[in-house]
């Protein structure tokens, strides 16, 4: 196969290029209207309790409260005649817009629980219409022609959970400029530096360029015809910018190295497409795999970025495949053009300082791992204290409107009524029953009152009728609102959802628990529950990819175990950071749970990437252990020739999910950073330390097999296919910068 693709560039290198061309163009104008597709939100399981108790108030009771609308006097209270006026008409018109439905206010209630202990703030409360993509545009057009300083003397902000993915949907964006104008940049000058020629740096972009065009158009598609999250284009970025760099420098390095033993033009492509080439389609058949994971999980959060990880690679592998060699063709010895002034004299192939390190490790393989290993251990210790939540206006900087009201409603009202526990009974109750069963719900530790159909009730007992009372009845229905005093989505929040589940209901019926703290319980349980068959299938389909790679059933195990102690160290650094909350202030965030999506986004990102350096690093040494070298040896000159290549790509790769540390949403810095730690440990620590002690310690078993592997990998596996191209003695070398 790749004898194929490299004899097409040699003979259709132009007609490659002209194809390439027109299909950036046509994915380039299909993928600009990929934003208008993607949608917010996904953390909920479509499956779950939560979510059908909210579709049930959404048929039957004109929907949750998502909307939040704080009022405050200009001065003094807010029951003073003339605010009352300004009120009532405000209220008037929020209930004359066809986006909003169960518009309930302090003014058509008087009830206290809408009015802030000092009486300076009153509460609005709606359901914003529609469909999640629906629901976004309704709670922007709300949001902008309502909130402010105008109505009426009123000041108005918005809060609740339309208000607080409204924040985050109009932020997304941001982050992504911000972020790319950093990163590309400076991408672009250390690919100046690290290749030492312009020509030879612009290459790798052109792969990233496609890569990223391609991915934003399939993006496009699948919004157009499922749900995808607005933040799988961050990845799409970083992750396209990443790889489209790293294949990329793997086939420059090769192609240039061939080119400096004196090959002609067409023999260095065949060999570097042969060789480099099957490295990065092992290296993203490993990286796409670890990022198919994600479509177990029912939350299209994580799915959209399965959806972006997968197609981002393939694409990425593909133009580096074709394009790439067809480019050498076109250009031959002028991939070194605009040789930079510090780079005139020509490098070796090989880096004496990574082939001594190995030699080091090799030597003394417990006494150079074990201080690495220790290190990586006690980074992954907070990992034992970690818990998980899912996003909340936290994840917002703190100047957010939607997280200042979130804080007023905790700190002046008496229970937050928009994350009060739903529970829906989709059938008739009795009035007896029901009122039993409120009155049951009310005496729950840390329930304030419950409000129902025939009243409100506290401590375990009936007061008065509530706000909106009369329409949580209805004759085929019945829904009550929990609400408690505790901070939401804490573990106390958590275990009242527990025990209002718990609860026994009225005979016959069915409740539906939910509410934003039902829906984390939901979620939680959702994600966990997929988990173990996630990981199952990443462990087993990277076995065998490596297995394929390699014809060794150690090696797959052997980067398994390492990787597993390098994404440790990284998730716990995260959880010490992010969670626990040290150098909380240096990173501007808000110590929260560990967001549960991004979570298991960052573990996927992170042990696909390991297994990209894996590839890049196994590659070169099964390569000289194939041509007679011995295990030591091969370790040693393998390293001392892809060193330098997994470093610099690592470390471009890094500065790409880096950039996202800017991001004014918390968990999409966790993700930069975490991301970005990770590829340098693998990069240095793994690929420099542990892998030549673990090689050394292993011998002659490193490469072990049953016989009948052994005889499937002989018919099956993927091996060079072929020798180097002779060297010719009188050919000037390149510069192999990297």
């Amino acid at each position: 196969m790749f004898d194929r693709i490299a004899e097409l560039a040699i003979h259709r290198a132009r007609l490659v290029l002209v194809v390439a061309v027109v299909a950036v163009a046509l994915m380039g104008a299909l993928g600009a209207g990929a934003f208008t597709e993607l949608k917010g939100g996904g953390y909920d399981d479509p499956a779950s309790q939560s979510t059908r108790a909210a579709q049930t108030i959404d048929e039957k009771f004109g929907g949750e409260t998502d909307l939040v609308l704080l009022v405050r006097a200009p001065e003094g209270r807010i029951d003073t005649p003339a605010v009352e006026r300004s009120g009532r008409t405000l209220v008037a018109e929020l209930k004359g817009e066809a986006s909003l439905d169960n518009v309930i206010s302090y003014w058509d209630t008087d009830s206290p629980t809408l009015r802030s202990g000092d009486g300076r703030e009153a509460l609005l409360l709606a359901h914003v219409k529609g469909d999640e993509t629906q629901q976004e545009k309704n709670a922007k057009s709300v949001i902008e022609k309502y909130t402010g300083t105008d109505r009426g003397g009123l000041t108005v902000e918005a809060g609740g959970g339309a208000a607080v993915s409204n924040d985050m949907s109009n932020q997304v964006p941001k982050d992504l400029v911000l972020a790319e104008s950093i990163a590309v940049p400076l991408t672009l000058v250390l690919l100046l530096f690290v290749f030492g020629s312009v020509v030879a740096a612009l290459l790798p972009l052109a792969v990233a360029t496609i890569a990223i065009a391609g991915t934003f158009a399939e993006l496009a598609l699948l919004g157009s015809a499922t749900d995808v999250s607005i933040n799988a284009t961050n990845l799409t970025t970083a992750l396209g910018l990443g790889l489209g760099i790293d294949y990329a420098l793997l086939m420059i390095s090769r192609f240039r190295e061939q080119l400096g033993t004196g090959a002609s033009v067409p023999d260095a492509v065949r060999h570097t497409v042969r060789t480099a080439g099957r490295t990065v389609a092992f290296s993203a058949a490993t990286v796409a795999v670890a990022l198919a994971a994600l479509l177990v999980f029912p939350q299209y959060f994580l799915r959209s970025f399965g959806y972006a990880g997968v197609g981002v690679v393939a694409i990425a592998a593909v133009s580096t495949l074709f394009v790439m060699p067809a480019l050498f063709v076109v250009l031959g010895h002028r991939v070194n053009s605009g040789r930079l002034p510090w780079t005139k004299k020509p490098r070796p192939n090989r880096t004496p300082m990574w082939g001594r390190l190995a030699g080091t490790v090799m030597r003394r393989p417990a006494l150079t791992a074990l201080p690495v290993l220790a290190v990586l251990l006690v980074a992954a210790s907070p990992l034992l204290g970690i818990t998980l939540g899912s996003p909340d206006e936290r994840v917002l900087p703190e100047s957010a409107q939607s997280r200042q009201v979130s804080t007023v409603l905790r700190e002046k009202f008496d229970g937050d009524d928009s994350g009060a526990i739903h529970v829906v009974i989709d059938q008739a109750v009795s009035k007896s029953a029901l009122d039993s069963y409120a009155t049951e719900l009310s005496s729950l530790d840390g329930v304030v009152r419950v409000e129902a159909g025939t009243g409100t009730y506290t401590d375990g007992r009936s007061t008065a009728a509530g706000p909106g009372s009369a329409a949580l009845g209805r004759p085929d229905a019945q829904r009550l609102n929990v609400v408690s005093d505790l901070v939401p989505r804490s573990s106390a929040a958590q275990d009242l959802v527990r025990d209002v589940r718990a609860v026994v209901p009225p005979a016959g019926s069915q409740p539906l628990v939910g509410g934003t703290d039902a829906a984390l319980v939901d979620s939680k349980a959702s994600v966990g529950g997929r988990i173990p068959l996630a990981l199952a299938l990443v462990a087993l389909t990277t076995f065998v990819l490596l297995f394929l790679f390699t014809g060794s059933v150690v090696q797959p195990l052997r980067a398994l175990l390492l990787n597993m102690v390098s994404l440790g160290a990284t998730l716990g650094a995260m959880t010490w950071i992010f969670q626990d909350g040290h150098l909380a202030s240096l990173f501007g965030v808000t110590a929260m749970p560990m967001e549960t999506s991004m979570t298991v986004l960052m573990f996927c990102i992170a042990f696909g990437l390991s297994m990209d350096y894996e590839v890049f690093v196994t590659s070169r040494i099964k390569e000289l252990h194939d041509q007679g070298e011995s295990t030591e040896a091969a370790v040693v000159h393998g390293l001392g020739h892809t060193g330098r290549i997994v470093t610099a790509a690592a470390c471009l790769l890094a500065v790409s999910f880096f950039a996202f540390v800017t991001s004014e949403i918390s968990f999409m810095k966790m993700f930069g950073l975490g991301s970005g730690i990770a590829i340098l440990i693998d990069a240095v620590a793994v690929r420099g330390v542990l892998v030549p002690a673990a090689m050394r310690l292993l011998g002659r078993s490193a490469w072990y097999a049953p016989g009948f592997l052994r005889r499937f990998h002989a018919r099956y596996g993927l091996s060079e296919g072929g020798p180097a191209p002779a060297p010719v003695a009188a050919a000037e070398p390149a510069s192999t910068e990297v």
